[in-house]
């Protein structure tokens, strides 16, 4: 079910140099003091800082040094968000789809994921691929869903790779292949996906043993490529 995936993921921005402040609340945030990196942060986020506006949403969202306040995480994520910044996009939208602190709107959200999504987000790309393939606040697409999960499954999120396998095996979004799907639900049950470990054993019992050499050598291929992609 898509709002499974829809989960808060609470990151740290990175430190700009030169921001006293900033920098107080990141070494106040490193030792548990959350109080004082609210404080530390507020000025620049005033300011107009983004990684601040951001750091502030963590706190208001996860309830760090301040009472949990999902209205006022939505209100520094969304002007982070609205400066480009890729994690406050993600962090919104699963405000809006959840609705915690915002009405709740699966419009928004579609859109903050893909914001955050052509920025290379992950979760952002896979929670997008879900909603496409609900017809979740979009027009429902399997070939949508598909694109958003193939970014995502070459990035390594198993969730998405073994999604994508789904796809391929009822010929979703794209031809039929047993074979590619097979490939795919290898490749996350390697890496410990228990959905897609009992797909990958089900479908092999339909295989050949050359389908399943063919699918064990297109997984490998699969993973080269995730490996290899890029990252900032």
């Amino acid at each position: 079910m898509w709002f499974r995936a829809l989960i808060v993921l609470l990151w740290l921005g990175v430190a700009s140099p030169g921001q006293a402040d900033y920098l107080a609340g990141m070494l106040a945030f490193a030792r548990g003091d959350y109080l004082t990196a609210l404080v530390e942060w507020r000025p620049p986020a005033e300011q107009g800082q983004a990684e601040a506006q951001f750091n502030l949403g963590v706190l208001y969202d996860g309830g760090l040094g301040v009472e949990r306040d999902y209205r006022q995480a939505a209100r520094w994520y969304q002007r982070a968000a609205e400066q480009g910044h890729a994690k406050a996009q993600f962090n919104l939208a699963v405000l809006f789809a959840n609705g915690l602190g915002v009405e709740r709107d699966m419009e928004e959200a579609a859109r903050w994921y893909r914001q955050a999504a052509i920025q290379d987000e992950v979760e952002a790309q896979f929670n997008l691929g879900v909603l496409y393939e609900d017809g979740a606040g979009v027009v429902q697409s399997d070939v949508a869903a598909a694109y958003w999960y193939r970014l995502a499954a070459y990035q390594g999120h198993t969730m998405a790779q073994n999604n994508l396998g789904i796809l391929f095996a009822n010929g979703r979004g794209m031809s039929r292949d047993p074979v590619a799907a097979y490939a795919w639900y290898a490749l996350a049950a390697k890496h410990r996906n228990l959905k897609a470990r009992s797909n990958r054993d089900r479908l092999a019992g339909l295989l050949t043993p050359q389908q399943l050499a063919e699918g064990e050598r297109m997984a490998a291929e699969f993973e080269k490529r995730y490996r290899s992609w890029p990252r900032d």
